[in-house]
């Protein structure tokens, strides 16, 4: 019987708190400002910023797979606290429209989050056989 091994372990960790904290910033209504909290953002961003970088070690197709899930997620999220920052300390403020712009863009990165995780899971049943 195989050991566990920490590093998927640690690499799964990060995957699926992605996108779970993703889930919880997205989750409210689109255009309320108050339904998504900046800090909530700010440690998506972090937190599928260490998921990304424990992808380059995998040199294995589906961890091709996974890295480019990872790039689309992060650059959906720094768009959108690109798009927050410039409306917030910019000359426009913080509208509806550009809160559902916030939120649309974190809602493609939790997409993009789902099929690392479902990725993952094709990957451990494939390891199992």
């Amino acid at each position: 019987m195989n050991s566990m091994n920490p590093e998927k372990v640690i690499f799964g960790f990060f995957i699926v708190l992605s996108l779970t904290l993703n889930f919880g910033f997205f989750v409210g209504e689109l255009d309320n400002h108050t339904h998504h909290h900046v800090y909530e953002l700010f440690a998506v961003i972090v937190v599928n910023l260490i998921a990304t970088i424990l992808k380059f070690g995998d040199r294995t197709q589906m961890g091709a797979l996974m890295l480019a899930t990872s790039l689309v997620a992060m650059l959906q999220l720094v768009a959108a606290a690109l798009v927050w920052g410039v409306a917030a300390h910019g000359d426009q403020q913080l509208t509806p429209t550009v809160v559902a712009s916030v939120v649309s863009l974190s809602g493609g990165a939790m997409l993009a989050n789902v099929i690392s995780v479902v990725l993952l899971m094709i990957e451990t049943v494939m390891l199992r056989r």
